[in-house]
C-alpha cells in the first residue's frame, strides 16, 4: 500500500472538496434557477435571479473556495465564557453626544441603535441608559430597601429576603420622556439613533409592589409613594398609589440575567407604560405619603410648559408613537433599483395599551394605507410593523400612525403642538417623516399639516 504524507493528503482532499462543489453546482444550476421561476409565480416578491444568484457559481471565489476560518479550530468555549457580539458587528452600539451630556458624561445618555435591532427584545448591552450622577458599583450584600412612611409596619428588606416574594416575568418597553425631545422646534439630528433612541424593550423579572403591601399594610391616607436611589444624586420620583397598587414592579432581572450596573444593580423600580425617568434605579427606600414629594425631577424638570404659560406636571403615560426603522438616515435605499420590492419596517408602541394598528403614508399624511403587525403584541411593549413596497426611484415623504386599543392615535405635528405648546422637550409623538430623494438618501423632515 502506497502512503501519502499529512501534506499531500490536505491538498488530494482540497482538490476532492472543489471537484464535488464544482460538480453539484453544475447538477443544481437548472434546478435552482428553475425553482426560483416556479417560486416567483406564488411569492408576493420577486427575485431577480440573474443578480442574486450567479448563472455560474463558479465564478464567485466565496462558493469555491475555503475560507480560513474553515481550515483551523476555532476559539475554545473557554475563550470567551460571556458571550460577546461578532467583531463584524462593532458598529452596533449606544451612542452619546455632549448634546446629551454633562461635561464629565456622569449625567448623560447613551442612546439605542434601533436601526440595527430585530424583533422586540433590545438586548441587555444596548439597552437605553440615563445617569444622573454616574454608575455606582454596589454589593448587594450590603444593599438594602427600606419601606416606610404611611404603612402599617415599616420594613427594611435584603435582597435575599425580598427575592422570596413570588416573582413575575413582563415584557415593557421603557422610554425617557425626552424621546423625541430635539425635535420638538424641528429635526435636530439627522439620525434615528439620535431623534428616537431614548428608548428600549425588555424583560422585566421581579416583584409586584402591592404583593409586598399585602404584608406591610397601606394606610387610608397615603396616596403617593416617593422611590429614591442610593446612586450619588439620590434620584427621587413621586409616584400616585393607584399605579404602585396596579402594576409597578420592584425588578431585579433584565433579559434573563441580573440587571446591569448602569440599569440599577441590584434592584430598580419598572412602571410599566409610564415615562422611565419614574423607573428610578439603584432603588433604596420607598416612602409612602398623602401628598406628592415634589422633587426636582417633577418641579424644575420633567413638567410641559403650554403655549398658555401653563406648565403640565404630573403627566406621566408615554403616548401612542411609532417610527420607521428601515428606511431611515442610517438604512438609505442607495442600493435599491426601480421595481425593486423591499419592506419597510418600523416600531410603535403605547404606554396606555396595546398597539391595535399602524398605517404607513409615501406622501407625507395626505393618503394612509394600513401595515402589517409582525410577532408579539404585547400590553406596553414595542410592536413591530412593516409594509412591502416596490420602489419607484420617486421621492416620497415616508411617514408612520399607530393607534392602541385605548383609542389612542398618534396626533401630526401641528395638533401635538395646538395641545402642548412648542417649548417643552417632554411627550413629544407627533407623527415622524423621512423624506427620501430620487438616490434614495433618507433626511429627518417635519410636516406640520
Amino acid at each position: 500500500m502506497n502512503k501519502i504524507t499529512k501534506e499531500e493528503f490536505d491538498v488530494v482532499s482540497e482538490v476532492s472538496e472543489q471537484t464535488s462543489r464544482r460538480n453539484f453546482f453544475k447538477k443544481t444550476a437548472t434546478y435552482s434557477m428553475g425553482a426560483l421561476a416556479a417560486a416567483s409565480v406564488v411569492a408576493p416578491v420577486t427575485i431577480d435571479a440573474s443578480e442574486h444568484i450567479k448563472a455560474n457559481p463558479e465564478d464567485d471565489p466565496n462558493i469555491m473556495e475555503e475560507k480560513p476560518w474553515s481550515l483551523k479550530f476555532g476559539a475554545p468555549v473557554t475563550e470567551n465564557l460571556y458571550g460577546q457580539p461578532s467583531p463584524y458587528e462593532h458598529q452596533v452600539t449606544r451612542r452619546t453626544t455632549p448634546i446629551l451630556s454633562s461635561g464629565n458624561y456622569r449625567a448623560s445618555i447613551a442612546v439605542t441603535p434601533i436601526q440595527d435591532l430585530n424583533g422586540i427584545i433590545t438586548p441587555n448591552g444596548l439597552f437605553f441608559n440615563r445617569n444622573h450622577g454616574g454608575t455606582p458599583t454596589i454589593d448587594p450584600n450590603q444593599h438594602r430597601l427600606m419601606i416606610h412612611g404611611l404603612v402599617e409596619k415599616p420594613i427594611v428588606l435584603t435582597m435575599d429576603q425580598l427575592k422570596r416574594y413570588p416573582n413575575v416575568s413582563r415584557v415593557h418597553f421603557l422610554e425617557c420622556p425626552a424621546n423625541g425631545g430635539p425635535e420638538w422646534r424641528g429635526p435636530q439630528f439627522n439620525s434615528i439613533q439620535f431623534a428616537k433612541g431614548f428608548m428600549s424593550c425588555a424583560e422585566w423579572t421581579g416583584v409586584y409592589i402591592k404583593d409586598i403591601l399585602k404584608d406591610l399594610g397601606l394606610k387610608p391616607e397615603a396616596q403617593w409613594m416617593l422611590a429614591e436611589g442610593i446612586d450619588n444624586s439620590h434620584m427621587g420620583r413621586t409616584i400616585p398609589v393607584d399605579k404602585v397598587l396596579d402594576d409597578a414592579m420592584i425588578v431585579w432581572g433584565q433579559n434573563g440575567e441580573a440587571l446591569r450596573p448602569e440599569q440599577g444593580y441590584p434592584i430598580r423600580i419598572v412602571v410599566p407604560g409610564w415615562e422611565a425617568n419614574l423607573c428610578v434605579k439603584w432603588l433604596a427606600r420607598l416612602e409612602f405619603a398623602a401628598e406628592p414629594f415634589f422633587a426636582k425631577e417633577e418641579t424644575s424638570k420633567y413638567t410641559a410648559l403650554k403655549h398658555t404659560g401653563k406648565a403640565i406636571q404630573h403627566f406621566y403615560a408615554n403616548e401612542v408613537n411609532s417610527v420607521i426603522t428601515s428606511p431611515c438616515p442610517e438604512k438609505p435605499w442607495t442600493d435599491l433599483k426601480k421595481g425593486d420590492m423591499v419592506e419597510i419596517e418600523g416600531l410603535a408602541w403605547s404606554g396606555m395599551g396595546t398597539i391595535s394598528t399602524v398605517d404607513v403614508s409615501f406622501d407625507g399624511g395626505k393618503n394612509w394605507v394600513e401595515a402589517s403587525l409582525k410577532g408579539l403584541v404585547l400590553d406596553r411593549a414595542w410592536t413591530r410593523f412593516s409594509i412591502m413596497h416596490e420602489y419607484t426611484g420617486e421621492p416620497m415623504l415616508l411617514s408612520s400612525r399607530a393607534s392602541d386599543d385605548a383609542g389612542h392615535i398618534q396626533p401630526t405635528v401641528k395638533n401635538e403642538r395646538a395641545a402642548v405648546g412648542i417649548e417643552g422637550v417632554y411627550h413629544r409623538n407627533g407623527i415622524h417623516t423621512w423624506e427620501i430623494d430620487a438616490k434614495g438618501e433618507v433626511t429627518n423632515v417635519q410636516i406640520l399639516s
